[in-house]
């Protein structure tokens, strides 16, 4: 792999166009329908665009079939934007079947997160800003109404050029319902008091492209080294945002991903770490407040373990809402982010 230039800016769809539903990890929409529709019903009704679906949108499907279908999105000249429908865990195969001098020529903006760190990956390394966040089913399709934060954060991406400060959110959510049952979409999920972020060498302003996604697909991604540049020198000076999913991989483990990154020379490129709020809650470890706050502390006191270690003198926030918990902010990802210690603010490019 070979990256020629920084990312660029794709062109901006506007209301009324086509837009583009995905799913490159899993047809998860066949099994839960009831998110889903929720997220197209507010495409449509509430940012004003037209939903193409695509013959895996709805299914889950070989990767071959999937890479076709994004294939066929990014190669449609009257599709304007790509939308993923929900992550999983195998995009990562997906990818040596997409075409990359056809997505490189029809450059679009596409949203994902969680296994999308793939795409969104593949998309920096072929010369195309992608966008960290805003799946249908989880943000789109958010029960009761989308989080005013997360909404904001993606018509600006969606619609607009231009900088969009990033503000930390007063309440959060990170216990999910069951969407098999009626009764969670019923109305507002119960959100708990926010934290505010965590700053670290806050005297300093850094500014940069940014890079990364979820720690776990990238660890994936480093060990079959796909889409991670052979000069690390590429990522000089760039912004690093990483977060946690919901499958809440051991502190020793999010140690262990940042110390290879550290022993490979990549940590050591970066001017900033963006952190996201840790996710500590799920349908299969229901942990309780208590063990909310001890996996929480002992995730972030691992991040600055390896911080300490690698990349002491670097700005770091933490609890950054960009990862799997709710609401949700949208990371430019391969765009412009400034971290501004002294003000405690950061901006984003979209």
């Amino acid at each position: 792999m070979t990256i020629a230039t920084l990312p660029a800016y794709p062109p901006k769809p506007r209301p009324g166009d086509r837009v583009a539903v995905v799913s490159p990890s899993a047809g998860l929409p066949e099994v839960f329908p009831r998110p889903y529709e929720l997220g197209l019903e507010r495409l449509r009704r509430d940012f004003g665009v037209e939903v193409v679906e695509y013959p895996t949108t709805r299914k889950m499907a070989a990767p071959e079939e999937r890479a076709r279908d994004l294939n066929a999105a990014f190669g449609d000249p009257s599709v304007k934007a790509v939308i993923s429908s929900i992550g999983g865990d195998d995009q990562i195969t997906v990818l040596p079947y997409l075409d990359r001098e056809l997505i490189r020529a029809h450059p679009k903006p596409f949203f994902g997160m969680s296994d999308n760190t793939n795409l969104l990956a593949y998309l920096w390394s072929t010369g195309i800003v992608g966008y960290h966040g805003g799946a249908v089913m989880t943000e789109f399709g958010r029960p009761g109404a989308m989080h005013p934060l997360t909404e904001a954060s993606l018509r600006a991406a969606l619609f607009t050029h231009g900088e969009h400060e990033l503000r930390p959110a007063d309440t959060y959510r990170d216990v999910d319902r069951d969407w098999a049952d009626p009764a969670a979409f019923a109305g507002e999920p119960p959100m708990e008091p926010g934290s505010g972020w965590t700053w670290r060498n806050a005297d300093r302003v850094a500014e940069g492209v940014s890079w990364g996604g979820n720690v776990e697909i990238l660890s994936w991604l480093l060990m079959a080294d796909r889409e991670i540049a052979p000069d690390p020198s590429v990522y000089d000076g760039c912004v690093l945002f990483l977060e946690t999913s919901e499958d809440m991989p051991s502190a020793l483990d999010v140690f262990g991903i940042l110390r290879a990154m550290g022993e490979r020379g990549l940590l050591q490129r970066f001017s900033a770490l963006l952190w996201g709020r840790p996710k500590a809650w799920s349908l299969e470890s229901p942990n309780s407040a208590q063990e909310k706050v001890r996996y929480a502390n002992d995730q972030r006191a691992a991040v600055l373990r390896a911080v300490e270690a690698y990349v002491p003198s670097i700005p770091v926030v933490l609890d950054v809402d960009f990862g799997h918990t709710d609401p949700q902010l949208v990371i430019p990802y391969g765009g412009r982010i400034r971290v501004d210690g002294p003000a405690g603010r950061v901006t984003v490019t979209y």
